[in-house]
């Protein structure tokens, strides 16, 4: 095997070694894909100012989210099929997100459930990312599960209450355990690391949903499962009823726009993520770096703003953080490293990202991440 040296060599890796259907699921967005594809590319329009003859000994890329102390300003994103990139997978980037010193959040649609995920890190708090559902019972339980889990904040998703479409899945007959048709078992025969592994898990469905919804006992059809059960209606209000029902650090995901951050405020939730869901949803939406400005010039100094969406480099946490974003969420960058090399895959995004911080801040004058602003950034190339 070559050198990993960045994100992207570890894509390569994974096109290779999972399935078509899920490396798609996972690396595209809905539509056009040109939602999708602006969130790499707006960052890379952002020029560093290059300084010099600073003394850069004693860097620090500490940093907190909704109070909790973070080696960097960063999380693991909550991401669908997890388990489906590699066996166990929700399990093995819960362990490293553990030991690196950052958050982990499990999504709704996770392949491993809550249960499992706290019982493989040893009952470490983790987040937990709530979809919701049009049965309100099946809402209530899961978030008891949560807080048995020892979850220590719900985020909350907003911008999924009907599904984008995502013309790869459709094309591709997505489903978890995947149909065995001769497509599909021709194309799982040329990944056997995939398949080995999955043959040694019992984790091969939606742990959080299948045996824990009426009448659901699995999710072959994934798309019309979740067509008749998100919620349209999701309002205001639902979000007020799921905060006095947690109780605790809510975060609400899926903000692009300065009025709905107005209301996000509002509500009470302790952060928000700035995020069009990846690019998955309304194909033709700004990219998230694009928006994140105006969001934190509107309500950054009332609540904590997080941004997810593109981030593929430690320069793009910086550049993020500099515009205002006190921490970052990675999704297709960790499933990459997942279906490269399982555990240890996601242990060399770690170490990528933050190498790649650790040396851009230096580059730019300075040694806190605490210190980072505007000045790091060369004017006319951000949105403002």
């Amino acid at each position: 095997m070559s050198v990993i040296t960045n994100i992207e060599d570890l894509r390569v890796l994974a096109k290779k070694r999972v399935p078509r259907m899920f490396y798609d699921y996972a690396d595209s967005g809905s539509w056009t894909e040109s939602t999708y594809r602006a969130n790499e590319s707006d960052f890379q329009k952002i020029k560093l100012r290059q300084r010099i003859l600073i003394n850069m000994e004693n860097r620090s890329t500490v940093s907190k989210m909704i109070g909790q102390k973070v080696a960097m300003p960063l999380a693991i994103a909550p991401t669908g099929l997890t388990g489906m990139q590699h066996a166990d997978g929700e399990i093995l980037a819960a362990k490293v997100a553990k030991e690196f010193g950052i958050p982990f959040t499990l999504s709704t649609m996770s392949i491993c459930s809550i249960e499992a995920v706290a019982e493989g890190t040893n009952h470490h708090p983790f987040w937990f990312q709530l979809y919701v559902m049009k049965d309100r019972g099946f809402i209530e339980r899961l978030i008891e599960r949560a807080k048995r889990a020892n979850c220590s904040a719900l985020v909350l998703t907003l911008d999924l209450q009907i599904l984008g479409q995502r013309h790869k899945d459709l094309k591709n007959g997505l489903s978890a355990p995947p149909k065995m048709t001769l497509a599909n078992m021709i194309d799982i025969a040329t990944k056997p690391r995939w398949a080995m592994g999955m043959l040694g898990t019992k984790n091969r469905q939606f742990g959080n949903i299948v045996g824990h919804v009426q009448g659901v006992s699995d999710m072959s059809k994934l798309s019309e499962w979740t067509a008749s059960q998100f919620d349209p209606r999701l309002n205001w209000d639902d979000v007020a009823w799921i905060k006095k029902l947690w109780g605790g650090k809510l975060i609400l995901k899926g903000i692009q726009d300065v009025e709905d951050a107005r209301m996000a405020l509002n509500s009470g939730a302790d952060a928000l993520i700035v995020s069009n869901h990846g690019g998955r949803q309304l194909d033709g939406a700004a990219s998230s770096i694009e928006s994140l400005p105006a969001i934190v010039e509107a309500v950054g100094k009332q609540i904590e703003i997080h941004m997810d969406g593109g981030v593929r480099s430690g320069q793009d946490i910086l550049k993020a953080r500099a515009l205002g974003a006190q921490g970052c969420y990675i999704g297709r960058a960790f499933l990459y490293g997942l279906g490269a090399m399982g555990e240890s895959g996601v242990k060399k995004v770690l170490e990528i990202l933050h190498k790649e911080l650790d040396l851009t801040m230096a580059f730019c004058g300075r040694t806190d991440i605490e210190t980072v602003d505007k000045s790091i950034l060369l004017p006319g190339t951000y949105p403002t």
